[in-house]
């Protein structure tokens, strides 16, 4: 699988990495996730990215891979130590998060530290980057990373205090590529590319439940109408994570899934390499033409 040097660290990532929310949110077992983590670590993968809040995420990895942790970069973020729907940026806070974060990831550091869609205003204060240093400093995380959208992550790749920088790219969330991958590329921060299939939105045939995580993708997509959307699936679907890895300044792409041979499947799909450079630009050009002003990235 392709590597690629990730911003400033010494990190040779692999273009496709693994996102842990969904074995976590899905309650998968762990021989499934064994099965999954180690059939990616034998494909060539290399990026494993998870959060304190993504419910038993960070036990399963920890369980199921922690015996070849030499073989991977570790990846965790912090700020919802009780869950996604109670932030918490205390330092005291974010102390435990990170302390018990290794514990389930049977490890005595990661290798990237991320503050989890943390408000403009809280990374303004500046307590918690100096939470993130501090825990650089012990020796918890190698690097430090902020992951979310929008004005925030405009803030977190201008501040100068971040090594990377994840965010939301995919062919119905291009936001980033305008307005925070240029700041990125200019500090050569590291950048994760998250929601990189955009759930494939367009997949499933029926609309997604209006309150559902795939919703403002599926709405989006009617509007767009890629012409290499319908048809066969797989095809769409590499396609589209080719997208997002042919954009500049993209290191990794981190897909979720709770299928096991799903990442050997998209290992082959890369093997195509970029897209051409006129149906790279014909998805652009679609963009800029349909996007409206609230077509924001998402969370």
């Amino acid at each position: 699988m392709e590597k690629r040097r990730l911003g400033n660290t010494d990190m040779n990532v692999s273009v496709l990495g693994f996102g842990g929310s969904e074995i976590g949110y899905e309650r998968a077992s762990l021989s499934s996730v064994g099965k999954l983590l180690n059939g990616a670590l034998d494909a060539g993968l290399n990026v494993i990215d998870t959060a304190e809040c993504y419910v038993t995420s960070e036990e399963l990895i920890g369980k199921a891979i922690s015996g070849r942790r030499a073989e991977y970069y570790l990846f965790t973020k912090c700020g919802h130590g009780r869950g996604w729907n109670y932030p918490d940026w205390r330092p005291a806070s974010l102390w435990k998060s990170i302390e018990r974060s290794l514990v389930r990831l049977k490890t005595d550091y990661v290798d990237l530290l991320q503050l989890h869609s943390c408000l403009l205003a809280e990374l303004r204060k500046g307590d918690v980057i100096e939470f993130l240093k501090g825990a650089r400093e012990r020796g918890y995380t190698r690097y430090i990373g902020y992951s979310g959208d929008g004005q925030a992550a405009l803030y977190a790749a201008g501040c100068g205090a971040f090594d990377t920088l994840q965010t939301s790219i995919n062919i119905a969330d291009q936001e980033a590529l305008d307005l925070t991958l240029p700041v990125a590329q200019k500090r050569n921060m590291g950048v994760i590319a998250k929601r990189p299939l955009a759930n494939v939105a367009w997949g499933g045939g029926d609309r997604p439940p209006r309150d559902g995580y795939a919703y403002p993708y599926w709405e989006r997509l009617q509007k767009l109408k890629y012409n290499f959307l319908p048809g066969d699936l797989d095809h769409s679907v590499a396609t589209a994570l080719r997208f997002v890895l042919t954009v500049s300044g993209v290191h990794t792409a981190i897909v979720g899934t709770t299928k096991p041979g799903r990442f050997s499947e998209n290992a082959v799909a890369l093997q195509a390499g970029a897209l051409t450079d006129e149906l790279f630009e014909s998805i652009r050009s679609r963009w800029r033409e349909v996007a409206g002003s609230d077509w924001v990235g998402q969370i």
